[in-house]
């Protein structure tokens, strides 16, 4: 059966350079107000690799570390309507964005950003896009492979290759970068 559900408060510091968007939380997500919470999403274990996030690092201190590194996290959908876990089962037409606009104008020295999936770079399109004015700074739009559990058939390894697009907003970059970092 269909629920209302509520997402999670942006994690988002004024110094934010890549703002990294999901979809809505899945219900893992959710029962424990946690960003990627499903213990096979492979969000974290990529951030360890791209970022220096300590994965054994408490929930808080995970979000601090990718604080320091320039990124923030949140969701395109702040409520929806929707059975499970999959964005497929997002109903069309109860979507209601988070306030994107006023946030991503907010942020000076916002770079990139990245979409975690196919389903919140469409929505972005559909719900933010349109209402977003012309910015100060290019702010390039990068939509990822999933980091989902439903997108298991992609491995961590080729999600770290495709994720390392984001290696020019690294520390000391020509982009002034984020704290990612491209590894072999």
């Amino acid at each position: 059966m269909e629920e209302v559900l509520t997402g999670l408060p942006p994690v988002v510091a004024s110094d934010c350079r890549v703002l990294i968007l999901g979809s809505m939380p899945g219900a893992a997500s959710l029962q424990a107000a946690r960003y990627y919470a499903h213990p096979r999403n492979r969000f974290w274990p990529l951030m360890a690799a791209l970022a220096g996030v300590p994965a054994e690092a408490t929930y808080g201190e995970r979000l601090a570390a990718l604080q320091r590194a320039g990124i923030g996290l949140w969701d395109v959908i702040g409520e929806c309507r929707r059975s499970g876990s999959l964005d497929s089962a997002i109903v069309r037409g109860s979507e209601r964005a988070n306030a994107l606009v006023p946030l991503i104008v907010s942020l000076g020295q916002l770079r990139v950003i990245a979409f975690n999936g196919a389903t919140a770079a469409s929505l972005f399109r559909r719900h933010v896009e349109p209402h977003l004015p012309e910015l100060r700074q290019p702010v390039q739009r990068i939509a990822l492979p999933s980091t989902s559990p439903a997108h298991a058939a992609m491995g961590l390894e080729a999600l770290r290759e495709a994720w390392s697009v984001l290696a020019p907003w690294r520390e000391g970059s020509a982009h002034g970068g984020t704290g990612l970092r491209a590894q072999a």
